[in-house]
């Protein structure tokens, strides 16, 4: 089992996303959504097999 924090880290520190930058819940889910898909991506790239 692993844990979460080092995505919050990611997300947080590495790629300077500190805040939100919309208001309401659904919008604040979606943009979340979008920055845990680009973090996935981006795992996917350096460890998955599109980095051969």
């Amino acid at each position: 089992m692993s844990t979460v924090e080092p995505v919050f880290t990611n997300i947080g520190t590495n790629k300077g996303r500190k805040q939100f930058g919309l208001r309401g819940k659904a919008k604040v889910q979606g943009q979340w959504q979008l920055y845990c898909m680009i973090h996935n991506i981006e795992k996917i790239m350096r460890y998955g097999e599109l980095a051969r």
